[in-house]
């Protein structure tokens, strides 16, 4: 209730939250917990004159945490106001790397239409940064100028821009948020500009 008070008063639609840990119990106990937790959390927006307020939970980088892509799809079934928030750089260093081809970023929006439809599929909000991972998921948000870790802007750019998508991307590289912001801009411009 008190971020969503802050976001109304900063003119602010959207309030990104973060589901939990595992911790000592299992995978699904959690996802239930936080299904229900998040039900009184609208509920309680709503109550307040709040619901204009859209939540968004978001993808986790840490294997203990919940918010894998499943993880976060089901939760935003429980009231379609909820909107996914897809941390790319989560997602890569959850699984290891796996995002480097347009091919693996459709993928993940392919889930979310499937799941949430396709008003929320190109309507998502959105973290990017490059991570370095481990075995047990995220370890450190890095900068753009880093060659080891990803994922690469590029071929996300090329599928949100094929499926005309519209997300809130916010850019949370390590000191380094409004040049690589900008970058992500200009790559994204430089296709509207290719074929035009």
């Amino acid at each position: 209730l008190e971020s969503a008070l802050l976001a109304k008063k900063a003119g602010a639609k959207r309030v990104v939250l973060h589901s939990g840990s595992c911790s000592k119990i299992t995978r699904e106990e959690a996802l239930n917990l936080a299904v229900d937790t998040l039900g009184k959390a609208i509920n309680a927006l709503d109550e307040h004159g709040l619901s204009d307020i859209t939540l968004c939970p978001e993808t986790m980088g840490k294997i203990n945490q919940l918010g894998s892509l499943d993880e976060v799809i089901a939760l935003c079934k429980i009231d379609e106001r909820l909107i996914p928030t897809i941390d790319f750089g989560h997602l890569n260093a959850r699984d290891g790397g796996i995002l480097k081809t347009e091919r693996d970023f459709e993928n993940i929006l392919l889930n979310i239409e499937n799941g949430l439809g396709e008003y929320r599929a190109k309507n998502f909000h959105s973290h990017f940064s490059k991570i370095e991972y481990t075995t047990g998921g995220e370890r450190r948000h890095l900068t753009f100028e880093d060659r080891q870790y990803g994922p690469e802007f590029e071929p996300l750019a090329e599928v949100i821009y094929k499926r005309n998508a519209t997300p809130i991307f916010i850019c949370e590289s390590a000191g380094t948020m409004s040049r690589d912001a900008l970058t992500m801009q200009n790559i994204y411009r430089s296709l509207k500009k290719r074929d035009n």
